[in-house]
């Protein structure tokens, strides 16, 4: 048996299908048997020799490459979606109800329309759904998510010039703590170190392991050192260059690298 991994979303998680003949490369647009019904992904690993064994679920199969026609039916419901995003809005603000629509996807075969929204709290849009469902003529699925899963689909610029992570290779959120810009000499200002959605950076995580290992070997701010050039109290710390800034007892400031550090046992002022 051979599977194939295949994403269906960009920076979405990526799900094992079991190829059968087809002879596939990473970029391939395929369509395959899903719980939804047929689906439209992409092939993003290459198909790879697999026994049963080592597969913990049965595999659902390839049903077949895409074709100009599933482009054209990809197409049709990309507009689908947007007259019921309009709609689904005018029919929240006719009812007044206190909800965040953000987008709206519809399945492959057209068959089922999930709409996606944030709230502060638990919303009841029965009066909604039954609306959606005349107007529409299709399966209706609301679905309240967090607002960092709105930040993911919905994409944007990050403080960093470049487009979210979420949205474009992380395919889950990681825990974010304030920890983690203190461990790295951040500014613990709210708006500095918040992205988008108003949470943590994700950004945080991926330097933060770095910056606890170059710190395991220097000494803590607040501690008293001996160096070629004198004691000091170390005031700050740059793990990245290995170098220490200590005040003296005269109060002049002093940057010192680690290895000028004479007396390894640091006692607490």
């Amino acid at each position: 048996m051979r599977k194939v991994g295949i994403r269906f979303k960009p920076a979405g998680k990526i799900y094992d299908f079991e190829c059968g003949v087809f002879v596939l490369m990473p970029g391939d647009h395929v369509i395959v048997e899903t719980e939804q019904g047929l689906g439209f992904g992409t092939v993003v690993i290459a198909p790879q020799a697999c026994s049963e064994e080592t597969v913990d679920i049965p595999l659902k199969k390839v049903h077949r490459i895409a074709t100009e026609k599933d482009f054209l039916q990809l197409k049709e419901n990309r507009e689908t979606e947007k007259t019921a995003y309009q709609f689904c809005q005018e029919c929240i603000d006719e009812l007044s109800l206190k909800m965040n629509l953000f987008t709206v996807e519809s399945t492959f075969d057209a068959n089922k329309l999930t709409f996606f929204f944030t709230a502060d709290g638990r919303v009841d849009f029965r009066q909604l759904v039954k609306m959606l469902v005349k107007e529409l003529g299709t399966r209706i699925e609301m679905r309240q998510v967090g607002i960092r899963n709105q930040a993911k689909m919905t994409g944007g610029i990050g403080r960093c010039g470049r487009r979210t992570c979420c949205s474009t290779f992380l395919e889950k959120f990681d825990p974010i703590s304030i920890r983690m810009a203190k461990e790295q000499g951040l500014s613990l200002n709210p708006t500095k170190i918040s992205g988008q959605c108003g949470r943590l950076m994700c950004c945080l995580t991926f330097e933060n392991e770095t910056y606890i290992e170059l710190k395991r070997n220097l000494p803590k701010i607040g501690t008293i050192i001996q160096t070629n050039q004198g004691e000091g109290k170390v005031i700050r710390i740059n793990p990245i260059c290995s170098r220490i800034t200590i005040r003296n007892e005269n109060g002049a400031e002093l940057e010192v690298h680690k290895c000028e550090i004479l007396d390894n046992k640091q006692q607490e002022k």
